[in-house]
């Protein structure tokens, strides 16, 4: 039977390429989504359509915990296991601290850093009789809070911490890494020229990259059964100029 994964916020953007990545490799693959069911629909009847049956749409809101533990059910119900999870969900937006709500507060926490928690905890069962992985999507901010985004910086640095600690409490049996992007996909509310420029000026490589260097990270890491707790950057250099 072939291997099947879970990667959440896989409809669009950087989640839908990892989904491509992994089903091109041969998996199985539980497309999560909150609300973009439409791209969430074409990319599985693309997926379907180059092989039958091979995934799944699954909608789940991941600020709610009972939905956490459902998705996770049916997740593993789709094809009868779940060899590997990838929390690739975040949420993003600038948080000064003169401005910054308690909601705002609460949905970055509880999106990037409480859902792959729990989420992680309810497949772990599973992934530990499949000998499974997790993979999640950090940031390269988590180390070097980036300024105005001190809510955005403090939950992927709990994150960060959390791949570390899962791998220690979930060895042998199951490995967990992450994933540090840099610059990759410019954010989808507008960005000035000049702001563009400024952060390419402090990437020794000069440009951004593509969903597609993430997506072949997550890959290799899946695929190698001697690292666990590690954080790989992939961020063209960013990190050491910070």
């Amino acid at each position: 039977m072939r291997r099947s994964v879970l990667v959440t916020g896989a409809s669009r953007r950087i989640g839908a390429e990892i989904a491509c990545t992994l089903h091109a490799a041969g998996y199985n693959v539980v497309i999560h989504f909150r609300e973009s069911s439409g791209p969430a629909r074409v990319l599985e009847d693309e997926l379907n359509g180059r092989r039958p049956d091979s995934a799944r749409i699954l909608q789940a809101d991941l600020l709610q915990t009972a939905d956490v533990a459902g998705l996770a059910e049916r997740a593993v119900s789709a094809w009868g296991r779940i060899d590997a999870l990838v929390n690739n969900a975040s949420a993003f937006y600038p948080t000064p601290i003169a401005k910054v709500s308690e909601a705002q507060w609460d949905e970055l926490i509880n999106c990037n850093m409480k859902a792959p928690f729990f989420l992680s905890r309810a497949l772990a069962p599973e992934l530990m009789q499949r000998l499974g992985s997790i993979v999640n999507i950090v940031d390269i901010h988590a180390l070097r809070p980036r300024e105005g985004f001190s809510v955005y910086s403090l939950s992927k640095a709990g994150l960060a911490a959390m791949t570390q600690s899962l791998a220690r409490e979930l060895a042998p049996s199951v490995r967990v890494n992450g994933v540090a992007p840099g610059a990759i996909l410019w954010p989808e509310a507008e960005m000035d020229g000049a702001e563009r420029e400024q952060i390419l000026s402090r990437i020794p490589l000069q440009k951004t990259g593509q969903a597609r260097d993430i997506a072949q990270t997550v890959l290799f890491l899946l695929g190698s059964d001697y690292i666990t707790g590690q954080m790989l950057s992939v961020d063209g250099g960013r990190s050491l100029c910070f």
